[in-house]
């Protein structure tokens, strides 16, 4: 199932800013902004919900910590006890740093190959690239085609009032944006 995809890129952050507001207030979604640098307010500008990364890597963190605890305290107390200066085979001031490190080292695993699989940035793939210079010196805006009252027109009007040098209005096939004239000629 094919839809429609409007962009438009924009050349300053704040014409980027108020032209999200305006087009989120006629009732507009968007799929993503790309910005040479993060702009401050544009997620919630848009609308876009908190990342659940944070969560991923609390989770992560908390697996690996309570599993290194685990595996020491059955290496140190019930398969290998051995007694050093007279210690008790379960000391957790030990296993302190060890845990430390694992939870640490876990969670920034974790969190990495989360974000690598949800946004499926995956060894062999491809970048698409939306709008020539839209990760150099461009803002540009992507709105996918979201009900019945997608129009093209308006967006357009919207856009140029907030000085959008360039607006574009292609089909998307099957969730992948057309490739660009660049990408075609191989120099993307």
């Amino acid at each position: 199932m094919s839809r429609q995809l409007f962009t438009a890129a924009f050349e300053r952050e704040e014409d980027l800013l108020h032209a999200v507001a305006d087009l989120r207030q006629a009732g507009y979604v968007f799929k993503d902004a790309y910005t040479p640098y993060p702009v401050h307010g544009l997620p919630e500008a848009m609308g876009l919900r908190p990342s659940r990364l944070p969560w991923v890597c609390f989770l992560c963190g908390l697996t690996g910590g309570i599993f290194a605890l685990l595996a020491q305290l059955y290496l140190s107390a019930v398969d290998w006890p051995i007694n050093i200066g007279g210690k008790p085979w379960n000391s957790s001031p030990a296993f302190i740093p060890i845990t430390f490190e694992i939870t640490v080292l876990s969670a920034g695993i974790g969190s990495l190959l989360a974000f690598l699989l949800r946004y499926k940035l995956l060894p062999g793939r491809q970048p698409s690239v939306l709008e020539e210079g839209c990760n150099d010196n461009l803002f540009v805006l992507a709105i996918p085609e979201h009900n019945a009252t997608f129009n093209p027109q308006e967006l357009k009007i919207i856009c140029n009032r907030h000085h959008a040098i360039r607006t574009d209005q292609r089909i998307e096939p099957d969730g992948q944006t057309k490739p660009t004239p660049a990408q075609q000629r191989g120099a993307a």
